[in-house]
């Protein structure tokens, strides 16, 4: 049963759910374009007084231009649904679905409902939990308060490469309460509490960056003893950057290809070098070797909290674009034809 906004329907009791895991728990009718298959449930803390924050690229944004009793977030809607209904229906979710996600919002109630959904969801379903966590609310105890709630892992959104960056669309030149510092020494202390390789730093491609601040950024992160889970900017209707454009493709492409080669420890980031744009033009590796690794595929598909089997649960599929051909991070396996259009793609510097 899917509900409408209301003051009654709020978190702990209720949360917002993204559309794809509606579709896969069955509360909504679907498809998925090209067979693909959700691995992990993406939940969202709602209440009545939204968000507090004003994030330039959210749709949740406190000062949105439009409203409407369902805003989009990460391009699509997230109906709300009762926590019990819920659990019942992850009880009896396809075997593919391995892992369960938890995002808070900036709200003064998150924090607390944050970790008591965590234990009732780590307790009632069996299944990894996940918690993509506001550091702007947190302090070290919490997170240990996290971790004894059942939290596996951590995920802490920063988003934008750089201080500047950071500031100008999260901080105070929009009203925003986030400051650069309190979130990367949280990404610091969630590695020392929950473990090495058990954080990752959520970070969105397009907000203005070079690929070399990108690839600083990534780099940062897997220096410190975590990883990236990387995003392509989408425009969210009503946002206050409703009118900018995604990033060129080929600039994704080269970014997907250096985090890939990153996190998996196969060059470092300054092995990477650039153009007097700051576009990436040599990886640091032969021919051959960066052949074989586009080829797999594996660079381009959706980088997230792994499953039991070491693939990754949150494949997110199509949360960066339209279901389509020209699809950005791959929630299954890129086909020979989509890695023939990946080379073409990562040549081109628009």
């Amino acid at each position: 049963m899917t509900f409408n906004d209301s003051l009654n329907q709020e978190s702990p009791e209720y949360l917002k759910m993204s559309l794809a895991a509606a579709m896969t728990l069955k509360f909504l009718p679907g498809l998925f374009y090209r067979g693909a298959r959700l691995g992990c449930v993406n939940l969202l803390l709602h209440y009545s007084d939204g968000c507090k924050a004003n994030c330039s690229f959210c749709g949740l944004a406190s000062q949105r231009k439009s409203e409407g009793p369902v805003k989009s977030f990460i391009r699509v809607p997230w109906p709300i649904y009762s926590k019990d209904d819920i659990i019942k229906a992850i009880k009896t979710a396809p075997k593919h679905v391995t892992r369960i996600c938890i995002s808070m919002v900036t709200h003064p109630k998150s924090k607390r409902d944050t970790i008591e959904i965590c234990r009732e969801l780590v307790d009632k379903t069996g299944l990894a939990v996940s918690l993509l966590i506001t550091p702007t609310l947190l302090n070290r105890e919490d997170l240990v308060a996290m971790k004894m709630a059942g939290a596996e892992r951590i995920g802490v959104a920063v988003d934008a490469a750089t201080e500047d960056i950071f500031v100008s669309l999260r901080g105070k030149p929009v009203k925003g309460p986030h400051d650069w510092n309190k979130y990367w020494k949280i990404y610091e202390e969630s590695l020392d509490v929950f473990g090495q390789g058990m954080a990752g730093v959520h970070l969105i491609c397009g907000l203005g960056e070079t690929e070399q601040q990108m690839v600083t950024a990534i780099w940062r992160s897997r220096k410190m003893g975590g990883s990236t889970h990387l995003f392509s900017f989408y425009p969210e209707q009503g946002s206050a950057m409703e009118s900018v454009p995604s990033p060129p493709v080929g600039q994704y492409r080269r970014i997907q290809l250096a985090r890939w080669l990153i996190d998996n420890d196969i060059v470092e980031g300054d092995s990477i070098d650039y153009d007097t744009k700051g576009r990436i033009t040599s990886f640091g590796l032969g021919k051959n070797l960066i052949e074989e690794i586009i080829n797999s595929g594996s660079p381009f598909q959706t980088s997230g909290c792994p499953g039991p089997d070491g693939k990754v649960a949150c494949n997110r599929p199509y949360g960066n674009e339209k279901p389509g051909p020209n699809i950005r991070n791959f929630p299954f396996t890129p086909q020979p034809e989509d890695v023939y259009q990946i080379k073409a793609e990562i040549l081109s510097y628009e």
